[in-house]
């Protein structure tokens, strides 16, 4: 069995006008919501073994933010804003452990998410796949290479303001 965990970024800041949008950093927001989300796969026994994040400044600080230290993480240029069929031939060089955290941006996160189950869920929040929504996915696979479109099982997904007050 393989595991994917599919994770947008924490909520980014837009203070700064003229800056690059692959340099926009998390705001306070974001910096509440990530530990949370690192905390809610802790808790529920999906703890990453490797992590394939997207470049941009956001993404990099949603990871650290985690708290997964100690955990490879490879950084891919090809995830900032991928689309689904980008993120599923990263997932396949993935490399060969069960479960990896994949980080990116939306709409390819959310398409990626619906495309890879072979039944999404009916809900509006998964639909949407707000900032740091994640989504933990199975797969009855071997290896990474074999992972494609319908063969997924959901296993858990969430959201910060699914969490609630005190997460």
């Amino acid at each position: 069995m393989r595991r994917l965990i599919l994770m947008r970024h924490a909520k980014s800041s837009w203070a700064d006008e003229g800056q690059r949008d692959h340099d926009r950093p998390l705001n306070g927001r974001g910096r509440r919501d990530a530990p949370t989300m690192g905390a809610w796969l802790v808790a529920a026994g999906w703890a990453p073994e490797a992590a394939l994040v997207s470049t941009a400044a956001r993404t990099q600080e949603t990871w650290a933010l985690l708290g997964f230290a100690g955990v490879p993480m490879t950084p891919r240029a090809e995830l900032y804003h991928a689309g689904p069929e980008a993120m599923l031939a990263a997932l396949r060089q993935a490399p060969g452990v069960g479960t990896v955290l994949m980080l990116g941006h939306q709409p390819g996160i959310g398409a990626a998410a619906r495309m890879l189950l072979e039944a999404a869920p009916e809900d509006p929040e998964f639909a949407r796949y707000p900032t740091a929504a994640t989504a933990v996915i199975e797969f009855a696979s071997d290896g990474w290479p074999q992972v494609g479109w319908g063969a997924g099982r959901l296993a858990g997904f969430a959201t910060p303001r699914g969490l609630g007050p005190g997460r």
